[in-house]
């Protein structure tokens, strides 16, 4: 009828008649126009009814996620899910165009009931009314942004100090910090105005208000804290770093022009290639879990996949673009791989804490990822290991995509897990060599049968400077009343 009406009164209007005649015509296009907004909430669009049927078709496959609960086993088929319920939050942005706001909200709103439903964590508890938590959460990003997350309580409060001051004091980075903590005993008041009156750029951010911590126990998560903290970050942009990461390049470097990252969103680096066909269980649920999937193109070249190795990810530096909606949504696959219950009966028990939970959950939702070329470097001293020329240390490093050292774990200390006082400035580093593996934490670790490369005269300065930091943030803190040396966690 509505159809109708328009062509009718158009077709008064362009035929030659009194001027009366010509504004009557005007005046029912006028209220045509007027009825299709009241109709349609101001859209219209030839294929509605295959719109309508489209919409009806999302919610009640959706409404079928909400009823069908999966095992905490179920990491495959968790995947398989977020990943159609990203597509179905593509098309939902493109029906949004042909559905009324109140045809659409309805769509909307049962996507958001499937995602809760399956990643109950995201209800904020601070907010229980809000019945769309994770659209709230999304509203939180500032497009555009970029930033370092660092998840640091009492224990890691030292090495997350030293960081900083590595990145804003010796680097002169200024990208903005948030530090994240699981409730006032993670990290008292005290130790949070401590980093905020040291740095600038730098807040705090309590994930037990923004999470509901009921299935995913933050307060005793430990490794489990990260993924979270890059979900609560109001950062598109995300490099989330460990508190004994040191840089040896302004972080920046990644964000501005990591080729594989600006292509994909998503990086992540090589642990060290021990182990080989060691870890049988672990690589058959990889499998398992995988199911019919064909495995990414990272995932094919990965000598962890192809050759049985036992560790791929050093997640001591994880970055990611949650600007980009699979990214987002396989983050939350990572965030329920450490969940209490999934770590604890799965994630943790087959491997080793949060590492292999951030490629696993893309590769489970089909997000396309990129690692580092080359697996975890040694930077250390030369020596000698079983008469064969070594470096050996008790961290190892990270390239950047022109093989230059970008970043370690371990802290500025030579071991954190025997001497919380002793720095080291390395002299030397390999890569692509043989690892040999120390027996425990308090024994070197070296590579070899492959070249030694002296640390040029720039990074040396870079972290002996960056030493010099640590050392006057430790006094300051230490005047302050609080023995950081105490709390520090040597096992982090």
């Amino acid at each position: 009828m509505a159809h109708y009406l328009l062509s009718h009164a158009f077709m008064r209007y362009f035929q030659p008649s009194s001027a009366r005649a010509r504004l009557v015509a005007i005046l029912a296009v006028v209220a045509t126009l007027l009825l299709f907004t009241a109709m349609f909430g101001g859209r219209f669009h030839p294929n509605r009814v295959a719109a309508l049927r489209a919409r009806d078709t999302i919610i009640a496959s959706a409404q079928k996620y909400i009823d069908e609960q999966l095992p905490t086993s179920a990491f495959g088929e968790m995947g398989s899910r977020t990943e159609t319920l990203t597509k179905w939050m593509g098309e939902a942005e493109v029906l949004r165009h042909s559905l009324s706001k109140k045809e659409y909200s309805l769509l909307a709103e049962q996507l958001e009931d499937a995602v809760i439903s399956m990643y109950p964590f995201l209800k904020n508890p601070t907010n229980p009314s809000d019945s769309l938590p994770f659209s709230t959460r999304r509203k939180k990003v500032v497009p555009g942004s970029k930033g370092i997350v660092v998840a640091a309580g009492k224990s890691h409060f030292r090495y997350a100090l030293h960081l900083i001051g590595n990145i804003r004091n010796v680097l002169r980075s200024d990208l903005p910090i948030q530090v994240m903590y699981a409730g006032e005993n993670d990290l008292p008041s005290q130790y949070r105005q401590i980093l905020r009156s040291t740095f600038r750029h730098v807040e705090t951010l309590d994930l037990l208000t923004i999470f509901d911590d009921a299935t995913i126990d933050l307060q005793h998560g430990t490794w489990a804290i990260k993924p979270f903290a890059i979900l609560a970050s109001t950062f598109e942009q995300v490099l989330a770093l460990d508190g004994d990461a040191v840089f040896l390049q302004k972080p920046d470097v990644i964000l501005e022009s990591h080729s594989g990252y600006r292509s994909r969103g998503a990086l992540f680096f090589h642990d060290r290639l021990l182990w080989q066909n060691v870890f049988k269980e672990r690589a058959q649920w990889w499998r398992k879990e995988m199911g019919d999937r064909t495995p990414s193109d990272t995932l094919q070249k990965s000598k962890v996949w192809m050759e049985g190795y036992a560790e791929e990810c050093d997640s001591g530096v994880v970055v990611l673009d949650k600007g980009r909606l699979p990214v987002l949504m396989a983050l939350l696959h990572i965030c329920w791989q450490n969940s209490a219950a999934v770590r604890s009966e799965w994630t943790y028990r087959l491997t080793y804490g949060d590492k292999e939970s951030w490629w696993f959950g893309l590769e489970l939702c089909g997000v396309p990822f990129v690692f580092e070329e080359h697996y975890a470097a040694v930077l250390g001293q030369t020596g000698y290991r079983e008469q064969q020329q070594s470096v050996c240390s008790f961290s190892i490093a990270h390239l950047d995509e022109q093989a230059k050292l970008l970043w370690y774990n371990g802290s500025l200390l030579k071991n954190k897990a025997v001497n919380l006082t002793d720095f080291l400035v390395p002299d030397s580093w390999m890569v692509d060599g043989e690892w040999v593996k120390g027996g425990t934490k308090a024994q070197l670790s070296c590579m070899r049968k492959t070249d030694v490369r002296m640390l040029d005269e720039d990074a040396r300065k870079i972290i002996g400077e960056s030493i010099a930091v640590a050392k006057q943030i430790d006094k300051k803190v230490q005047d302050l009343g609080i023995d950081l040396i105490a709390e520090s966690d040597m096992h982090l």
